[in-house]
């Protein structure tokens, strides 16, 4: 029989056809758009789209700004501070960043090299309470403007949720030498006036010339945020904030020529020390402070773990201070009594430490600052019982070397600050208390990070 050669070749290229119309499309090319100006009605941003900022983006009239997750968005550098890029949320509009722990939303500089304060930063805008005359406040660093003002008397307002959020290179408003006295300029990522209704959880803040975190005034409350390689104060409370915050990391592995004092706490209730209320009063459990590796070769950089002033009061508990040439908590003439006399503040089972073991407690002997000497009426005052005023049942404990702490991988390229078998931070944490009694997750170790390092490089979280 004669063989039908033709049938099994159109049977191959039928074949050969399907296959090939199972292939998945090619990628669709990313594109690029440019944000700049003013945000007045409801805006969701694309996914797998590139975003850019130009200059000051302004979201108003209540409108809301929604951003997927995994989106990175570029903010065009400038050299000149008033054409430098920020993202702000006026009052009454809200921002809500939709990261994931493997997808974070990413803010940074669009330069090819990219430094820090490329950008001024995100500046949320609220309506809960400050300290300024009739509760109203302006943006520092910006032209007084209705679009930059905050504060009123909501305290609960909702500004947004924000979670799983990073930002690099930014601090462009701060000059190359910042003017210690004077309220900081907005920088990195600041929350003005913003309400205990928002959202805030795992942000980082990386590579900042100025602070990472503003608290200005307001009551929100956050978790999970870490603040790396900044060029000022880590964490800055002032204009009456009396919001709560847990699982916080400072952590500045080298020292900085930006700032006098690169804090990784500092707090003012103004630049008065007046009695204006509400006090800033800062409620912090379990934050994890680390300074400068090794002992200060200039020690005219008079940075501190904590620096509380201007009147300010506060409740810190159940962390860790370390690293700092200059001393871990200092106080001045117009915090030292709030503490020591039970007014309003409180420092209680922290792990405190200092390169010198004397300054462990400093004292800024005002009103020019320069005059930091150690404390031994705070540090009795801390860690004794029965020795003055009255009975001291704080439980902190002065400890001489780092080394002691024993965190897993401390002034490493990637550092785990969780601690190892044996570490003092693994348990002591008490949470006792009317300031404990809501929002805080009780725990029991000391510090940001327990057995489960929630820091751990990944897409989220970058040491780099």
């Amino acid at each position: 029989m004669k063989s039908n050669l033709k049938f099994p070749f159109l049977v191959s290229l039928f074949l050969l056809s399907v296959l090939a119309s199972c292939k998945k499309d090619p990628p669709v090319p990313q594109v690029s758009e440019t944000i700049s100006g003013s945000i007045s009605a409801d805006m969701t941003l694309k996914e797998n789209v590139n975003y850019r900022i130009k200059g000051r983006v302004v979201v108003k009239n209540n409108a809301v700004l929604t951003i997927p997750a995994g989106t990175e968005i570029l903010v065009e550098a400038e050299t000149a501070g008033a054409d430098k890029g920020a993202l702000i949320i006026s009052k009454g509009s809200r921002l809500n960043i939709n990261g994931t722990r493997e997808n974070p939303v990413v803010f940074t500089s669009a330069a090819s090299n990219r430094a820090a304060g490329d950008w001024v930063g995100i500046i949320i805008l609220g309506r809960a309470p400050t300290n300024g005359a009739g509760g109203q406040l302006n943006v520092s660093g910006l032209a007084a403007s209705p679009d930059y003002q905050f504060g009123g008397s909501s305290g609960n307002d909702n500004s947004g949720s924000i979670k799983y959020l990073r930002i690099e290179y930014a601090g462009g408003l701060n000059p190359a030498q910042e003017e210690e006295w004077a309220l900081d300029m907005a920088s990195g990522f600041s929350l003005n006036g913003v309400g205990s209704g928002t959202t805030i959880e795992n942000v980082m803040v990386k590579n900042s010339r100025d602070d990472a975190f503003q608290f200005v005034g307001g009551t929100v409350n956050a978790r999970y945020l870490i603040a790396y390689n900044n060029g000022d104060d880590n964490f800055d409370f002032d204009r009456g904030y009396t919001g709560k915050l847990q699982f916080l990391i400072s952590y500045n592995p080298k020292g900085t020529s930006t700032a006098i004092r690169a804090n990784g706490v500092e707090s003012l209730n103004d630049k008065d020390a007046s009695e204006a209320v509400p006090y800033t009063r800062p409620v912090i459990s379990n934050m994890t402070i680390i300074g400068p590796q090794g002992t200060d070769a200039d020690m005219s950089h008079q940075s501190q773990g904590i620096y509380i002033r201007k009147n300010t009061r506060f409740n810190i508990q159940n962390s860790i201070i370390a690293g700092y040439s200059n001393g871990g908590l200092m106080l001045c003439p117009k915090t030292k009594p709030l503490l020591t006399n039970n007014l309003g503040s409180e420092f209680k089972f922290n792990l405190v430490n200092s390169d010198n073991t004397t300054r462990a407690f400093t004292y800024d002997e005002g009103p020019s600052g320069t005059n930091i000497n150690p404390d031994p009426e705070v540090t009795i005052y801390a860690t004794q019982d029965n020795v003055i005023q009255k009975p001291s049942l704080n439980n902190n404990k002065v400890l001489n070397a780092t080394t002691e702490l024993q965190l897993k991988s401390l002034y490493l390229t990637v550092p785990d600050l969780s601690p190892s078998t044996g570490s003092p931070a693994l348990s002591g944490a008490n949470f006792s208390g009317p300031d404990f009694s809501n929002f805080f997750t009780s725990v029991t170790f000391l510090g940001a990070i327990g057995s489960e390092n929630w820091a751990s490089t990944g897409m989220w979280v970058n040491w780099q």
